[in-house]
């Protein structure tokens, strides 16, 4: 035989129920940013506190307090094709609404064609774009050692995929640290932890207008 609450107790776990709904539908959704990136945003020979994307976070907090989840799928020594091949995968379980895309240094570095970084690249933004994310696309430049036909070709991959998609666009994720002075580490390639604050500047003014969407 069931035994019935009490009306009065009835109403108040009645009205305790209501409130919790209401309060869950106060609460904001987070949205997810995911980047996508390879040594430049995996804190490559630094304490990954001190890293950009930790500061990024942080930087949400302040600015857009609960607003934000960021995923960091970066890896050391990615490519355009491992990023493409992670990247339904990683769409799929974090549903982003932004996607940073930081790649193709690693393809500039071991000299692969211009066209084959191209294709995944836009492939990649294709797949992001599909499931309604915004892109920042992230650029990088390659040693002039690597002759000026080929760095040309290279950076005119970021440029022309920026506009042909219409994407917020970083031209050169290393501005005003390459140069700087103890801004890159011993092997010329990776910015030290000093040089952190400068990369979420360089794409902090970039991503600002797709985080007031």
């Amino acid at each position: 035989m069931k035994t019935l609450l009490p009306t009065h107790k009835l109403f108040i776990y009645l009205l305790f129920v209501l409130f919790s709904f209401q309060l869950q539908a106060a609460e904001p959704q987070r949205k997810n940013l995911l980047i996508v990136g390879d040594s430049l945003s995996a804190a490559y020979g630094i304490d990954s506190d001190a890293a950009w994307v930790e500061l990024l976070k942080d930087r949400l907090e302040q600015e857009t307090p609960g607003s934000w989840n960021v995923a960091n799928a970066s890896i050391s020594g990615e490519t355009t094709d491992g990023g493409l091949r992670r990247l339904p995968d990683l769409l799929e379980k974090h549903d982003p609404a932004i996607v940073v895309i930081e790649l193709g240094g690693n393809d500039g570095l071991r000299g692969f064609p211009p066209d084959v970084i191209r294709n995944n690249l836009a492939r990649m933004i294709e797949l992001s774009q599909q499931r309604e994310a915004e892109v920042l696309l992230v650029g990088i430049e390659i040693p002039p050692n690597y002759g000026p036909r080929y760095t040309t070709a290279f950076a005119n991959v970021y440029s022309s995929l920026a506009e042909e998609y219409n994407l917020a666009f970083l031209p050169f994720f290393l501005a005003d640290v390459y140069d700087g002075e103890a801004m890159m580490q011993a092997d010329g390639i990776h910015p030290t932890a000093k040089a952190q604050p400068q990369l979420l500047d360089n794409i902090w003014s970039e991503l600002l207008t797709l985080l007031e969407q």
